[in-house]
């Protein structure tokens, strides 16, 4: 039985040489070691050896299982190392390569506009009040001076969601909640958002846009004021070369009501086809605030009055950057965006 198991020890580290890959590894260690294989086949045999020979051969035994065991061990290891060496070699990162670049975003003209607007405002004093975008139809309509008759308050213009709920036409209830909020005292605010409107989509109409409206109440604020104000802003906007020119108008929140032309950006006032050769272009409305809005805002007409203006942001970025279909803004083409990347 010694002889059998040296000769079985020799032919299992014979074989063990000649193995290529894992699964001829596991192969053979069913093979000579599993519980049918070779050695256990020899050792079911050591009953019919004597007293004495049993622990000589049970020695011999484990010296053999001990000797082909550590060889698979060697094996195993060197085949998981040749696999493991083989993976980083075929993931192996060039870290002398020159990287990918980043993408990089850019901020949306709209969301630009509305910024230079907010700073060139509140470096003239004012503060930036906000407000809901689902509206009561009291400060949408009413406490502006927009009685039930009103073609404003149809459903055709407006997104109602109940009688007295709905999407907000125009930022003009900040100025309504602010004059609330502030209990009389004097105000001064720019109030930016989104607004809502039943219109169909065209090169210059969007069911949803955005309006930047201005409010201001104290004593003694006259037109001059409010002509001074937007004078400046237009300079401050478009350039020192710009000009305003004020035409008469109505709006049921002021009195007197104004709208407001600038010189024409493209043909700085010489007249061309985007000015219908006038030289002008309409940007705004605007006027001094109708007592009755100063009265449902808390405030005494006697004692206080003020100037409201409002514009469209759309607006003055198609004036700004020579933009000429408002739906560019909502579209979301790269190319269009990426123009606006180093302004």
């Amino acid at each position: 039985m010694k002889e059998r198991l040296e000769a079985l020890r020799t032919e299992a580290l014979a074989m063990l040489e000649q193995v290529q890959d894992v699964q001829q590894l596991n192969d053979l260690r069913v093979k000579y070691l599993g519980k049918k294989g070779a050695l256990t086949e020899i050792l079911r045999g050591m009953g019919s050896l004597s007293a004495e020979e049993r622990p000589v051969i049970g020695q011999v035994a484990n010296v053999v299982r001990d000797s082909i065991e550590s060889r698979l061990q060697e094996l195993q290891e060197a085949f998981i190392r040749e696999e493991t060496d083989r993976k980083l070699q075929a993931e192996t990162i060039d870290v002398t390569l020159p990287g990918r670049p980043m993408a990089r975003g850019s901020v949306h003209p709209l969301s630009k506009v509305t910024q230079e607007l907010e700073d060139i405002f509140i470096g003239m004093g004012y503060q930036v009040a906000e407000g809901p975008e689902v509206e009561q139809d009291y400060y949408n309509f009413e406490a502006l001076n927009l009685p039930k008759d009103h073609p404003a308050r149809d459903m055709q213009d407006s997104f109602y969601i109940t009688e007295d709920l709905l999407m907000r036409t125009q930022t003009s209830p900040v100025q309504v909640r602010t004059m609330e909020l502030m209990n009389g005292k004097p105000v001064k605010v720019v109030c930016p958002g989104r607004v809502y409107r039943r219109d169909d989509d065209d090169a210059t109409h969007s069911f949803m846009f955005h309006q930047i409206e201005g409010l201001v109440i104290d004593r003694n604020i006259r037109m001059s004021d409010l002509k001074g104000t937007l004078l400046q802003f237009v300079k401050e906007m478009f350039g020192s070369h710009m000009q305003i020119r004020l035409r008469p108008s109505f709006f049921p929140f002021t009195e007197p009501s104004v709208e407001v032309d600038v010189t024409c950006v493209q043909c700085k006032g010489n007249g061309c086809r985007m000015c219908k050769q006038t030289g002008w272009l309409e940007i705004l409305g605007c006027g001094m605030v109708h007592p009755k809005v100063l009265e449902m805002g808390g405030y005494d007409p006697e004692e206080y009055s003020g100037f409201a203006f409002g514009m469209g942001i759309e607006r003055i970025a198609l004036l700004k950057y020579g933009i000429d279909d408002i739906r560019h803004f909502y579209t979301n083409d790269v190319r269009f965006l990426q123009q606006f990347d180093r302004m």
